[in-house]
C-alpha cells in the first residue's frame, strides 16, 4: 500500500539523505558523478545492489549510490530532495508525482520505445500528466490462484475456466475430504489483493470502471461488481474453516504442507512454499468469475517502475542508468530471476513451471490491475471485504465503498 507521510517518515527520509551525503566518497567512486537510485523493496534489496555493483564496474563516470531506506518518497520530494532515480512500485502515491508533472518525460527514448504498449497503459490507468512518459514499466508481477497440481490429479480435478467448473472444483475437494481454497483472512491485505482482486478483475473492466468514476459518470461499485461479490462470498465459503484466524506465514505453511488444493496467492508466496516443500508441485491459473472461459484474466501489478525527477542535477547520468536497467539481458535477468514477467515487447514469457498457467493470458493480453489499488489507503477495503466474508452479506462492503468514495470525490472537490 502507498507510504504516508508523517512527522517520523518525514524526519526519517532527511535523516537517511543526510547520512548518505555525510558518509563520503566510498572507494571507486572518486572522479565520478555520484547519483542516488531509491528502491526499497525488501525482497530484492540485495538482487538490485548486485545490480548497481555490476553497474559501477561497467563504466568509469558515473557513481550509483543504492538507497535501500524505508522512507517515505513524499517527504524526500517535499524537503526538495528526490532520489535521482526511482526504482519503486508503482502506486497511488507514485501516481501522485506523475499526476503533477515532477518527474521528467521519457517519451520517444529507446527505452520508452522499447515498453510493449499494454503494460505501458497500466501506468496512464492510475494518472498521466499531459500525455507524457515519465514512468516506465520494470517488472510485472502477474498473480492468480497457486494450486497443487498433485492434489487436483488424486481428485480427477482439471484446471478451472469457468465458474460453475471452479465451484464444481471445490465441491469435489470438499466430498473427498480435501480443504479447496486456503484462505488467511486475518490479514485483510491478503483478501484485497486475492479474493477481492481476482472475482472483480475477471467479472468486469477494471480500468474502464474506475475512468467511468474518475470522470463523474453515474457508475457504482454495488452495480457494477455486485455479481462479481456475491460470488465472491459463495467462493469464500469452500476455504478452511479456521481462515478467520489464519496469518498469511499461516498460509504459507499449509499450502506448502499440502492441506488445501488452492491458495490466493502472487509468486511472492512461492519462495516461502518452497521452504516448507522445495519438491511441490505448484503450477497458476487465472481465476474465472463467468461462464466464458476468455474472460479469466489475470492480476498484474507493476512490481518496480523507473522514474526520474526534474529536479534531479544529474540528468544525463541518471539517464546513462536507465538506459543500461532496461537494456535486454539486464530487466530479463531481473525478472527471470525474481518470478516477474519482462514488460519489453518481445520479450520471453517466464519459464518457472510454477508460472505456467498464466501465461497464455498475459500472451493475449488478457490482464488487469486489482480494483483495490486503485482505492486511496484511508478507504479500508481490506476490513470491508473480511467482513463481507464473515457475514456473507457483499452488497453491504460495495455500499461502503460507493459511500466511501462520494465522499472522498466531495472532499477533493472542495
Amino acid at each position: 500500500m502507498p507510504s504516508r507521510t508523517s512527522r517520523r517518515t518525514f524526519l526519517g527520509a532527511a535523516a537517511a539523505t543526510a547520512g548518505l551525503a555525510a558518509c563520503g566518497a566510498p572507494a571507486g567512486s572518486q572522479g565520478r558523478t555520484t547519483i542516488r537510485l531509491f528502491e526499497s523493496k525488501t525482497e530484492v534489496i540485495e538482487y538490485v545492489s548486485g545490480l548497481v555493483e555490476e553497474f559501477n564496474r561497467s563504466q568509469s563516470d558515473i557513481w550509483v549510490v543504492h538507497d535501500s531506506s524505508q522512507t517515505s518518497l513524499t517527504a524526500q520530494f517535499v524537503r526538495g530532495a528526490p532520489p535521482d532515480v526511482g526504482m519503486f512500485n508503482y502506486n497511488l502515491e507514485t501516481a501522485s508525482f506523475v499526476s503533477t508533472g515532477v518527474l521528467v518525460d521519457l517519451a520517444g527514448t529507446p527505452e520508452a520505445d522499447s515498453v510493449d504498449p499494454q503494460y505501458q497503459d497500466l501506468v496512464d490507468q492510475f494518472a498521466n500528466h499531459r500525455g507524457e512518459t515519465s514512468v516506465l514499466p520494470y517488472s510485472i508481477t502477474a498473480a492468480g490462484v497457486l494450486y497443487n497440481k498433485a492434489l487436483f490429479e488424486q481428485n480427477g480435478v482439471a484446471v478451472p475456466t469457468t465458474w460453475s467448473e471452479l465451484i464444481a472444483a471445490c465441491e469435489t475437494f470438499a466430498a473427498n475430504g480435501v480443504v479447496p481454497v486456503e484462505l488467511t483472512s486475518a490479514e485483510v491485505w491478503t483478501l484485497a489483493q486475492g479474493l477481492f482482486d481476482y472475482t472483480t478483475g475477471s467479472a468486469a473492466d477494471v480500468a474502464a470502471f474506475y475512468e467511468a468514476l474518475k470522470s463523474g459518470e453515474d457508475v457504482t461499485f454495488l452495480e457494477t461488481f455486485g455479481e462479481a461479490g456475491r460470488k465472491m462470498v459463495e467462493f469464500s465459503r469452500h476455504a478452511n474453516p479456521d481462515n478467520a484466524s489464519r496469518t498469511y506465514p499461516d498460509g504459507n505453511l499449509a499450502f506448502g504442507r499440502g492441506e488445501a488444493a488452492m491458495y490466493l496467492q502472487g509468486p511472492w508466496a512461492l519462495n516461502e512454499v518452497s521452504k516448507v516443500d522445495p519438491d511441490l508441485p505448484v503450477d497458476t491459473f487465472p481465476m474465472p468469475a463467468t461462464e466464458d472461459p476468455a474472460e479469466a484474466r489475470t492480476r498484474v501489478n507493476l512490481d518496480l517502475s523507473l522514474w526520474i525527477p526534474k529536479s534531479s542535477p544529474h540528468q544525463e547520468e541518471a539517464r546513462a542508468f536507465v538506459s543500461w536497467l532496461m537494456s535486454p539481458d539486464v530487466i530479463g535477468r531481473y525478472n527471470g530471476d525474481n518470478l516477474a514477467t519482462s514488460p519489453l515487447k518481445g520479450a520471453p514469457p517466464q519459464t518457472d513451471p510454477r508460472m505456467a498457467g498464466l501465461q497464455a493470458s498475459l500472451a493475449e493480453g488478457r490482464i488487469y490491475q486489482g480494483a483495490n489499488t486503485y482505492i486511496p489507503p484511508g478507504v479500508p477495503v481490506g476490513n470491508y471485504v473480511q467482513d463481507a466474508v464473515f457475514t456473507g452479506d457483499s452488497d453491504t462492503m460495495l455500499r461502503r465503498l460507493d459511500e466511501d468514495w462520494g465522499r472522498l470525490a466531495a472532499r477533493d472537490a472542495v
